[in-house]
C-alpha cells in the first residue's frame, strides 16, 4: 500500500468527524466505500493512492446536512490533505472526485473524468443499493420524517437537480427516482457485475412490499 501513514492519519480524520452522523452517511459508509473501491480498482489501472483518499473523503461534509453547501466537503478535504502534506495534484485529482461523485438527480453531465472517479463513484453507487441501499434509504427517510410510500404520490422521474435536493416525497419513490437508475450508471466492468445483484435484489423487495402493503403476502 502507498503511504500507509497518510492513509491511517485519513481514516482516524474521517472517524471523529463522522461520530455524530447520521447512520446512512457514518464511518461505517465510508468503511463500505473504501473497501468497495478497493476491490474494483484492483481490476483497473488506475492510482490506488488517489482511489483511496477519495473513498475516505468523499462524505466528509455531505451538503445534505450542510445547508446545501456543496463546496464544505471539497473545502474539508483539501484542507485536511494539505495539512498531512500529500502532493498538490494529488489534493487537485481528490477535491475534484468529492466534487463530481454525487448523483444530484442524475441529469446533469460529468464536469471532470478519470479512471478513479469512475472507480470511486461505483463504490459510492453500490452502497446505495441491494440490501444496505435499502436500508440506508429508509434510515435517511425517518431521519428527514418521510412518509415510507404513499400511492397518491408518484415518483418524479424528470426533477431538476434542485428538485431532488429538496426533494420529501416518500422513501419508495426514492428507488424510481435514484436507486433502480443506478446500474445503468456503473461506470466499470466490475461495478456492472456486482450492480446487477444487488439490482435484483431491490426488484423482489419492491414486489414483496406491495403485496404486504395490500395484505396479500
Amino acid at each position: 500500500m502507498k503511504h500507509p501513514e497518510k492513509i491511517n492519519k485519513t481514516v482516524g480524520y474521517v472517524q471523529a468527524e463522522l461520530a455524530n452522523a447520521e447512520g446512512g452517511h457514518d464511518w461505517h459508509h465510508i468503511y463500505r466505500v473504501w473497501n468497495t473501491a478497493k476491490e474494483i480498482a484492483s481490476h483497473e489501472q488506475c492510482d490506488i493512492l488517489i482511489v483511496e483518499l477519495a473513498a475516505l473523503l468523499h462524505d466528509i461534509a455531505d451538503s445534505k446536512f450542510n445547508g446545501g453547501d456543496e463546496e464544505i466537503g471539497p473545502r474539508k478535504a483539501e484542507q485536511f490533505l494539505t495539512s498531512i502534506e500529500i502532493d498538490k495534484d494529488t489534493i487537485s485529482h481528490v477535491v475534484s472526485i468529492i466534487r463530481n461523485i454525487s448523483f444530484k438527480g442524475g441529469k446533469e453531465a460529468k464536469a471532470f473524468s478519470s479512471v478513479e472517479l469512475d472507480v470511486v463513484q461505483d463504490a459510492d453507487r453500490l452502497d446505495a443499493i441491494g440490501a444496505i441501499g435499502i436500508a440506508r434509504a429508509f434510515n435517511y427517510g425517518g431521519y428527514k420524517g418521510r412518509a415510507l410510500y404513499d400511492p397518491a404520490v408518484p415518483p418524479n422521474m424528470n426533477m431538476s437537480k434542485e428538485e431532488y435536493k429538496n426533494s420529501s416525497a416518500p422513501t419508495i419513490n426514492h428507488f424510481y427516482e435514484k436507486l433502480l437508475l443506478l446500474k445503468d450508471k456503473m461506470n466499470t466492468e466490475t461495478g456492472k457485475k456486482m450492480a446487477q445483484q444487488r439490482h435484483d435484489f431491490m426488484i423482489n423487495f419492491l414486489e414483496q412490499f406491495y403485496e404486504e402493503w395490500e395484505g396479500k403476502s
